[in-house]
């Protein structure tokens, strides 16, 4: 059966032109030495330095790093043993219940999901800052590592940790030892997920954020509604960089990692 054809390659070629395409334009005019975003008027790279220079930028970049590590951290623990029970408990009461209300943000319009959020923080008195906005990203990102991690465990073999039990570990032990380093790919996968997806917030930030902490989407949003600067294209070919360098880096560190594991599975099948 032949699996490529013409047709296939033009609407790909057609697809990754229409993703792409923008991008590279919106970095070559980075570098444009003229205030209208639209004009070539000659390299320069004068507006990073401008951009290094604006401190409202700058903080909400720290902003933004600092909410994006701290609740993808967290979503990733909680995700992680959600996706262990639902693989591991077994059929226990209300584990659809359970397994509804992890599941649920995936569908869950983030119109709604920043909505409550607020009038929950509201309800209970909470000022509304960079808290509020790491415990709202991480009520919605943890459904994601949950779905990564559980897809791994439910192909793992569980007669390695069955073999660790029997040598005296405890199970705590046999999780630490034999089970988390296995499932370890997914759940960097999930915690790089996580991380992308607070990053790139910008609906669920603006309902359960104050005036004390403006994320960088939030202040990018802002700033062209009153038109693009060649700030904000330098500001976007450098988040472009960062999300290259960081998918790059995740698929090589996740590479090394299979590789070990198979390493390590055909020694132990190896006979003494």
């Amino acid at each position: 059966m032949k699996r490529f054809s013409w047709f296939n390659a033009t609407a790909l070629t057609l697809g990754f032109a229409f993703l792409y395409i923008p991008m590279i334009i919106l970095v070559v005019y980075s570098f444009n030495a003229s205030k209208l975003v639209t004009v070539w008027a000659g390299f320069s790279t004068q507006w990073y330095g401008e951009l290094l220079r604006n401190e409202e930028f700058l903080d909400a970049a720290w902003v933004t790093i600092k909410v994006a590590v701290m609740s993808s951290t967290i979503a990733t623990v909680l995700g992680t043993m959600a996706a262990y029970v639902l693989v591991r408990a077994g059929r226990f009461s209300g584990r659809t219940l359970f397994s509804g209300m992890i599941y649920a943000p995936l569908v869950m319009p983030e119109v709604i999901t920043g909505l409550s959020l607020l009038l929950l923080f509201i309800g209970i008195g909470l000022d509304r800052g960079v808290l509020t906005i790491v415990l709202a990203h991480t009520t919605f990102s943890m459904c994601y590592v949950s779905v990564v991690v559980s897809s791994r465990l439910i192909s793992f073999d569980q007669s390695l940790e069955e073999a660790a039990l029997d040598l005296g570990c405890s199970p705590f032990e046999a999780f630490r030892l034999v089970t988390l380093p296995i499932i370890a790919p997914a759940v960097i996968s999930g915690w790089l997920l996580a991380f992308t997806l607070s990053l790139d917030d910008l609906v669920i930030a603006s309902f359960t954020t104050g005036p004390s902490a403006t994320t960088l989407p939030i202040k990018i949003f802002s700033a062209v509604r009153l038109g693009v600067s060649p700030e904000i294209n330098a500001l976007s070919t450098i988040m472009i960089a960062i999300v290259t360098i960081g998918v790059i880096t995740a698929s090589l560190v996740t590479k090394q990692a299979a590789v070990r594991q198979a390493r390590d599975e055909r020694m132990a099948e190896r006979p003494a």
